[in-house]
């Protein structure tokens, strides 16, 4: 039987709540689960790729996901999900405006390889407001950002946030 690798591709700049419940409910999907941690260049990242990897295999270890692992990468997505073996890129979708992202990426992505296919999961209702900018920008501006992310990964921004300075004290 043919192992199914399912691919779930992402800044995670900070990994929160959100992205460990699509984690969660992805690795139910497949045999194993490849958190691809990935560079970006339109967004200013809070931690280096490194640190990332490191926040989302703490939170892997966490939830006890044994058929998950994270890696970094900096190349096309579907080249990636091809060196891998994935033959699934899960998605998380929080509202409308994700969705027409997310479409017009599927569509690319099927351009580049049809043998992959994109999987959406939709974010848990309570969890759908969170996005990783949004942290930041509550953390830059002092607000309390455990709700969003996990106590390891809250300390990590908090922390982070008093080495940088909080806006307003630059």
């Amino acid at each position: 039987m043919v192992e199914r690798i399912g691919l779930y591709p992402g800044t995670f700049d900070p990994f929160t709540l959100g992205h460990a419940d699509i984690m969660r409910r992805g690795a139910k999907l497949v045999d194993r689960l490849i958190v691809g941690v990935t560079t970006n260049p339109s967004k200013d990242p809070m931690f280096t790729p490194q640190e990332r990897m490191d926040m989302v295999r703490s939170e892997v270890a966490r939830l006890g996901l044994a058929n998950v692992e994270v890696k970094g990468f900096d190349a096309l997505l579907m080249d990636v999900a091809e060196r891998e073996g994935a033959s699934i890129i899960v998605r998380g979708l929080r509202a409308v405006a994700d969705f027409e992202y997310e479409y017009q990426m599927a569509g690319m992505n099927q351009q580049l390889n049809s043998r992959i296919e994109t999987v959406f999961l939709m974010a848990d209702i309570s969890l759908q407001p969170i996005a990783s900018k949004l942290v930041k920008e509550i953390a830059f501006y002092g607000g309390d950002v455990s709700r969003f992310v996990s106590a390891p990964i809250c300390e990590a921004v908090v922390a982070r946030v008093e080495k940088i300075g909080r806006k307003g004290e630059r």
